[in-house]
């Protein structure tokens, strides 16, 4: 009993690492990917205080027409990063033509406000943040090559003793690893710190929410085409290849057993026996295709139960935690069913996990799965993985899906549908 308690903390403990690990990881690919956006926008800062210094002399006048898309240009590549790791902020492409429109325009304003703000206190919290996470790799691996060199110069940065002895470069490790626990507890928040001004100034105004649900909408409309279009082609396919051909041997049986009876009755038996056998492989087929349209699983026996039945098939141990009070539409439905069902087969042929978990929740009309294993990571739409046709079921009811899948795993499938009634 002892021994299975211990393994379980083991186990706990070693998903809490690595949770930690990998939020400290992401926040600081946040802080780097933030320094690529907050240099430029300090160079752009800095040539606008230049040509205002040069407007004094006549010369600013000719560099002035260049500026809106100069500003433009570092708010759409803050816009993009931020899309990636958040909620996405549309672009707002070309730049008004002239300064006096760029002034007037209120995006334009904001943007400038930003670049204030990104280009100073942006640029100053990413290389505060990657300066400590470099500082704390020098100096936890210091005793390893501190002999190397000159002895004049042997003490690192932020170090306030000399080094001269191995119990010298072993404090300086050991100061390391304080800094790399500050970075482990400050990260996340310098990563937030940094990219709170582009959330709160680069979003679009009011007005063009409108236009930003018109877009959405031909998105969505694009999606129902385009999954309609490939289930269609599925059960085309299903029928085509399968119930369409074992038709045609009955078929065939058929007319050879009617033959058979004009010249010789004993040998028509096993042929009327090859038909029988056909035609119900025809018919367990056509129930397969039937199956797949809308699993008579959900009408019998709700979405709960559906859901944990194919946790209970899966090839590796599967966990539940599924809380869903109410009943949904039933394409919304079919399509938990369905990603469900497409993730588990994942988990259980390409993963090379040990165990999964599988939590759903409906709550203020939205359904909510979350499917994660420990496997090996790696998966990416367009590799076999099946994630661009879950992608496509999801987007055609207006759903999101987001995955995350470090190589090395653990691999984790988060979903939202809409759930109307």
């Amino acid at each position: 009993m002892n021994n299975v308690t211990s393994s379980a903390r083991r186990r706990v403990l070693r998903t809490i690492v690595l949770r930690r690990g990998r939020v400290v990881l992401d926040a600081l690919e946040h802080l780097v990917g933030g320094l690529g956006t907050a240099i430029p926008a300090f160079v752009v800062l800095v040539w606008l205080l230049l040509v205002a210094v040069l407007c004094a002399v006549g010369l600013g006048f000719l560099l002035a027409p260049a500026l809106p898309r100069l500003v433009r240009a570092p708010a759409e590549r803050e816009r993009a990063r931020l899309s990636r790791w958040g909620p996405e902020i549309i672009a707002m492409g070309a730049a008004p033509a002239g300064v006096r429109a760029a002034l007037a325009d209120p995006v334009v304003r904001r943007e400038l406000r930003w670049l204030l703000v990104h280009g100073t206190l942006g640029l100053a919290v990413g290389v505060s943040g990657a300066t400590l996470a470099v500082q704390a790799v020098q100096d936890i691996t210091y005793p390893l090559w501190w002999r190397m060199l000159p002895r004049d110069n042997a003490s690192p940065n932020l170090v306030f003793w000399h080094v001269h002895s191995d119990l010298d470069a072993l404090a300086v490790a050991c100061f390391g690893l304080v800094l790399a626990a500050v970075f482990v507890l400050i990260a996340p928040g310098l990563a937030r710190v940094q990219a709170l001004p582009g959330r709160r100034l680069l979003a679009p105004p009011p007005d063009a929410d409108l236009s930003l649900q018109v877009a959405r909408l031909s998105a969505t409309r694009a999606a129902a085409l385009d999954a309609h279009a490939t289930e269609l082609r599925r059960i085309e396919r299903s029928l085509h290849d399968g119930t369409q051909n074992r038709l045609v041997a009955v078929t065939v049986l058929l007319g050879a057993t009617r033959r058979a009876l004009a010249r010789d009755p004993a040998a028509a038996a096993p042929m009327l026996e090859q038909a029988q056998d056909a035609a119900e492989t025809a018919l367990a087929e056509l129930r397969t295709v039937v199956r797949g349209i809308l699993p008579p699983v959900l009408a019998d026996r709700g979405l709960a139960a559906a859901l944990a039945g194919l946790a209970a098939d899966c090839g590796v141990p599967c966990r539940t935690d599924i809380d869903i009070p109410g009943r949904c539409a039933a394409s919304v439905e079919a399509t938990a069913y369905f990603v469900t069902a497409e993730a588990l087969t994942n988990v259980s042929r390409h993963s090379g996990a040990r165990s999964a978990s599988l939590a759903v929740r409906l709550r203020g009309g939205l359904l909510s799965l979350r499917i994660e294993d420990d496997g090996v990571g790696g998966a990416a739409a367009g590799r076999g993985s099946g994630l661009a046709g879950i992608r496509g079921r999801i987007e055609a009811h207006d759903g999101r899906l987001a995955v995350t899948s470090p190589p090395g795993g653990p691999t984790v499938l988060e979903m939202e549908l809409p759930c109307g009634s």
